[in-house]
């Protein structure tokens, strides 16, 4: 899971995280991410005010109410006064950020999000990240809807983003690039890059365009579907085409019941009971899996059917991996079936700062407390550590306790 993109802004449930599910039933883009906020509860003219700090002319933001298969949500508007725009490049709009006078977790949200569309761009077009020419998503109504969505996000104080599965279709595309596939490559790009969940969808145009693929594969932190939380509010964005159904971008607000420095995530839990495999195989078939993206792999002594001694393979996979831990378990183990369910995993925030030995470095993990910055638990990497008792020639338990008396002398919390 990727480290959290937002800072509590207006915390208003006692010790949860206000987090935000973005539910693209029907699609992802700019425009519906920004009207989705707006319509669960952003200000309109606090997100204008926040907005003037790009130093930017030639533009107005507005909204409209509009309904939609039979449900009310709201549009967004944003005018132009037709003037020629420049071209820009990555740099050119990285620079109107530098000076921008924004929050500066939305300077950096923003830069993200433009930062993965330009390593997009590149990748389809084969060429640079600094010679990308920004067309659609570098034109001024696409930097209000990045930089406004982004801003949105900070003034509602989230704090997590989580986005479900997203819809893809078949057709084309017109753009400045000429006529292309739909996905369009850019938003493919994106979405391959974070393993992202699709859903195919017969609807004959572009339901994910790149600057929403943009948006969610640069700020969510996980895919996948509604998490556990209170709910509190609920936004509807909607598209510029009125399909003649609810054509939204939803959004659903509310906290978790997690604190402060703990986050959670979706987690597969993978089991097999086996019987009738050498022992000899359980260690490669180990590395195999950690190998295929499980983060934790254990093996279990088990009483089976007719008495016979067994182990029960566990696995903890990611579920972006879980296809491959699913094929390398049947490849390279005896079972013929395994069990899977989906738990809720819940793991402190944590940090690393590097110790340096006479010998090498080694990296110690710490768990700071978020309330006054104690050390809850530290630990240093095994690996380091034995890398430096080689060299060392001393006993590894004793390369711990070194480690450990200096990170406690040297590393504080408060460098």
């Amino acid at each position: 899971m990727m480290d959290s993109h937002f800072a509590a802004n207006n915390r208003a449930a006692e010790g949860g995280l206000k987090i935000a599910y973005f539910d693209c039933y029907n699609g992802i883009s700019g425009d519906m991410a920004l009207g989705a906020l707006l319509d669960g509860g952003v200000d309109l003219k606090e997100l204008r005010e926040l907005l003037d700090g790009l130093k930017l002319s030639g533009w107005s933001l507005t909204t409209e109410t509009v309904t939609r298969g039979g449900i009310a949500g709201t549009r967004v508007l944003i005018s132009l006064d037709g003037g020629k725009e420049p071209e820009r490049h990555l740099s050119d709009v990285l620079a109107i950020l530098e000076q921008a006078e924004l929050p500066a977790q939305v300077k950096k949200n923003s830069r993200t999000v433009f930062n993965c569309l330009a390593e997009a761009e590149a990748a389809v077009h084969g060429t640079t990240v600094d010679k990308v020419h920004f067309h659609e998503v570098g034109a001024l109504d696409a930097i209000i809807d990045i930089t406004g969505t982004c801003a949105a996000l900070y003034l509602l104080g989230i704090e997590r983003l989580i986005c479900s599965p997203l819809p893809v279709s078949r057709g084309e595309v017109k753009c400045a690039h000429g006529t292309l596939p739909l996905p369009a490559p850019a938003t493919l790009e994106l979405l391959a890059g974070r393993q992202a969940p699709l859903e195919g969808r017969d609807a004959g145009y572009e339901l994910v365009t790149p600057t929403g693929a943009a948006l969610v594969t640069a700020l969510a932190d996980s895919f996948g579907p509604i998490p556990a939380f209170q709910i509190t509010d609920v936004g509807c964005g909607a598209g510029s085409i009125d399909t003649g159904y609810a054509n939204y971008l939803r959004v659903l607000l509310g906290y978790t019941d997690l604190v402060e420095g703990i986050h959670e995530e979706k987690i597969v839990v993978i089991e097999a009971n086996i019987d009738d495999l050498s022992p000899e195989i359980y260690g490669y078939v180990m590395e195999r899996l950690f190998e295929a993206g499980a983060v934790d792999v254990y093996f279990t002594p088990v009483q089976m059917k007719k008495n016979r001694p067994g182990v029960l393979l566990t696995a903890l996979v990611p579920p972006e991996k879980m296809k491959a831990v699913r094929d390398l378990i049947f490849l390279e183990t005896s079972t013929l079936g395994f069990r899977m369910t989906i738990a809720r995993k819940l793991m402190r925030s944590r940090e690393v700062k590097t110790v340096q030995t006479q010998w090498g470095s080694v990296r110690v993990k710490y768990v700071p407390d978020p309330k006054d910055g104690l050390l809850l638990h530290y630990a240093p990497e095994y690996e380091d550590c034995r890398s430096v008792a080689v060299k060392a020639g001393l006993p590894l338990k004793e390369i711990y306790r070194l480690v450990e008396n200096l990170f406690q002398n040297r590393n504080k919390l408060s460098d």
